[in-house]
């Protein structure tokens, strides 16, 4: 069992969403935190059926029960009865109940005008696992290629896991939900996404691989983040000496199954996919240790008309990360972190995560470090 490194509220305290995408472990989470309390699950056909006819029921049953000695109620999946949050505000309003409300998609909730309680609640995230969730048995390779959610990266069979999981997510969370009428062209779009992971995006050139609308692939992309299987990264925006260039990258949540959906096979060291497989896990340590560790710090990514960029930037210029999935960095490397240095002298951190076994520093202060290392410093606090 792993030890996630997000903290929910004490019971009784807070009403709060988790979000998170599918198999991230949120129930999981909230079982271990919340042992004692009143459960609605509605992924069983039984209770998604009698909350989905009379919403009110929750109240009914609460009001007759009492909520446990924690006080606090735990509705897991969430979207799949939105009119639920209407009986929950009441609820919080008059019972003084605190509520878990846990689900893989906003999406659902938020477009179809559900109440979402109104700045009574806060937002949690879970991701997939992290270098420091996995601890001691860490293994970069095993990561890289059977991604970061917890059940998948313990199988046995992870590549059957991982096929069955775009399965389910096509099929239960985006046809089952009404999200796009045309299954098949969303599925086309899935492969196309895929080999764009770490990349600036083209609307046009993806929507001329799929055969639709720019527009209709803009609002596939929506669905991607808004389900939680991807997130957008922006270009840096302060305006420096030079203009900057690019359009948002997208980076898929989980590595494994954007390997899946890629094809990219089994990843070796030295191979083109293996550094895309590298670059994507830092942006989820990075991502993560910014959403756990509520620090407010904006990720962003730098890059100059003529193609040079620094994979990531943290904060206002505290952080500067290039993913280098060698293990022999050598000038070129830094060459973006050099002059990103020249447009912003006032940067206070650069870094190479590599695969050099060893850690050292360049002579004008850029920081090489090993995988391994680069994860124990930044959720030890060193980094960021």
């Amino acid at each position: 069992m792993f030890q996630r490194s997000l903290t929910l509220p004490e019971p009784g305290t807070e009403t709060f969403f988790l979000w998170g995408p599918r198999q991230a472990g949120k129930s999981t989470l909230l079982r271990q935190r919340y042992p004692d309390s009143v459960w609605v699950d509605l992924l069983k056909s039984d209770e998604f059926r009698r909350y989905a006819s009379r919403p009110e029921r929750l109240r009914e049953e609460l009001d007759a029960a009492g909520p446990g000695p924690s006080r606090q109620v735990v509705i897991d999946e969430i979207q799949k009865v939105p009119a639920l949050l209407d009986e929950v505000h009441w609820l919080i309003e008059n019972r003084r109940l605190r509520f878990a409300l846990c689900g893989s998609s906003a999406r659902k909730v938020r477009r179809g005008a559900a109440n979402l309680l109104g700045g009574r609640a806060l937002r949690y995230e879970l991701r997939g696992l992290t270098a420091g969730e996995i601890g001691a048995d860490f293994d970069l390779d095993r990561l890289l290629n059977r991604g970061c959610l917890p059940s998948i990266y313990e199988s046995g069979q992870p590549r059957r896991r991982l096929d069955a999981y775009i399965a389910d997510y096509l099929r239960e969370e985006v046809a089952a939900e009404g999200l796009v009428r045309n299954l098949p062209a969303f599925s086309d779009f899935l492969d196309a996404a895929a080999l764009s992971d770490g990349d600036p995006v083209n609307h046009s050139n993806i929507a001329r691989e799929c055969g639709v609308s720019a527009p209709t692939v803009k609002s596939y992309f929506d669905i991607l983040t808004d389900t939680l299987l991807a997130r957008w990264l922006p270009r840096w925006r302060q305006r420096v000496k030079r203009r900057l260039t690019g359009a948002p990258k997208l980076y898929f949540e989980d590595v494994g199954v954007v390997n899946r959906l890629a094809r990219r096979g089994e990843l070796q060291r030295g191979a083109n996919s293996y550094g895309k497989a590298f670059e994507n896990w830092v942006f989820h340590e990075l991502s993560a240790f910014a959403a756990y560790r509520k620090t407010d710090e904006r990720l962003a990514y730098w890059r100059l008309p003529s193609g040079i960029e620094v994979d990531f930037i943290v904060g206002e210029m505290r952080l500067a990360v290039e993913a280098k999935a060698t293990a022999k960095i050598t000038s070129h490397h830094l060459k973006g972190l050099r002059i990103l240095a020249e447009e912003h002298p006032g940067i206070d951190r650069r870094v190479v995560v590599c695969l050099e076994s060893r850690p050292r520093r360049t002579v004008d202060g850029i920081d090489i470090i090993g995988a391994e290392d680069f994860a124990r410093r930044l959720w030890d606090g060193e980094l960021v």
